[in-house]
């Protein structure tokens, strides 16, 4: 019999009708595990208030954090009910963040409320306690549709279907890729301020400018094209080379299944202005790592040595 600690954060898992659309609800605190009463022990934690995680900020990841870190001592892993769109960001923060002590934390949530006729909720939660009774699991995962993905690298990749994650690099979890679990917790500030720059063909690069300029901006994602590769306009590089010995400016491709790399001579010029290609990292890994490296004051080997543990480069 397993220990088991619950974190309700809300999300459409245990989701009413009102009469604006779903909104969260408690109801689900006394059903969704008692199928499961006879392997586990479960002693829940709920938010207040319950949010849709589109509502999500940083400084709920702190609260939460906080709230983990103390109770995880005592538990044989954590649960983690969590809405989807943003199900993915939390569970990168908790991966590079949290010192999980090689216990398992799960993170599920549900594209339908656990009392709708066609929910996949009851699906997603026997999944997620069979993760967190199966010894092998150590690390923070996402479970969804009878899938295990880790947290590193996955994203939502539906609101239609019940497979509603998907992890284009490292695809499903395996128990012979584990990350390197953390010794101690790292420092989180929620104040740090990332700025997030998607290039399209009819962007504006003096707004990107005033964006990386920003001083209120302590560092900044680019999410280019294909292989790491932008206009080598000359405003912009020359901001980018003036910018970036003084904040860290990540490049990450926009790509699903893309990959920052020094394949193109396009990418040549943003490369030569500082800018760190981040390999195969998403937006989800990337908002961490950046919020991360700038709490935890590291330098660019910092950053690369991250990135290399988390098989990314």
């Amino acid at each position: 019999m397993k220990n088991i600690f619950v974190l309700y954060t809300g999300g459409t898992i245990g989701m009413r009708e009102s009469e604006y659309g779903l909104r969260p609800d408690h109801k689900i605190v006394h059903q969704a595990l008692t199928p499961f009463s006879g392997s586990l022990n479960a002693d829940w934690h709920v938010c207040t208030p319950l949010i849709d995680s589109s509502a999500v900020n940083p400084q709920n990841w702190a609260n939460w954090l906080a709230i983990v870190e103390e109770k995880l001592p005592e538990y044989d892993g954590v649960l983690i009910l969590h809405g989807t769109d943003t199900l993915a960001y939390t569970a990168n923060f908790f991966a590079l963040t949290l010192a999980h002590q090689n216990k398992p934390i799960i993170l599920t949530g549900a594209q339908k409320p656990f009392n709708h006729p066609q929910s996949d909720a009851p699906n997603n939660l026997q999944t997620a306690i069979n993760a967190l009774l199966n010894h092998q699991i150590k690390e923070v995962l996402i479970a969804f549709n009878g899938k295990l993905f880790p947290a590193v690298g996955s994203s939502k990749s539906s609101t239609q279907h019940d497979d509603g994650f998907h992890n284009p690099h490292f695809n499903e979890w395996l128990p012979e890729k584990n990350i390197s679990a953390l010794s101690t917790t790292r420092a989180f500030n929620p104040n740090v301020r990332i700025a997030t720059l998607f290039f399209t063909p009819t962007q504006d690069h003096q707004l990107i400018c005033e964006t990386l300029q920003n001083p209120n901006i302590q560092a900044a994602i680019l999410m280019t094209f294909g292989h790491g590769n932008a206009p080598s306009d000359a405003k912009l590089i020359q901001t980018i080379q003036e910018i970036s010995p003084k904040k860290p400016i990540l490049n990450i491709s926009q790509v699903p299944q893309g990959c920052a790399a020094a394949v193109y001579e396009q990418g040549n010029a943003l490369r030569q202005a500082g800018v760190i290609n981040a390999g195969k990292c998403n937006i989800e890994t990337a908002s961490v790592l950046l919020m991360l490296a700038i709490a935890n004051h590291w330098t660019r080997e910092d950053i690369q040595t991250e990135l290399n543990r988390l098989y990314l480069l």
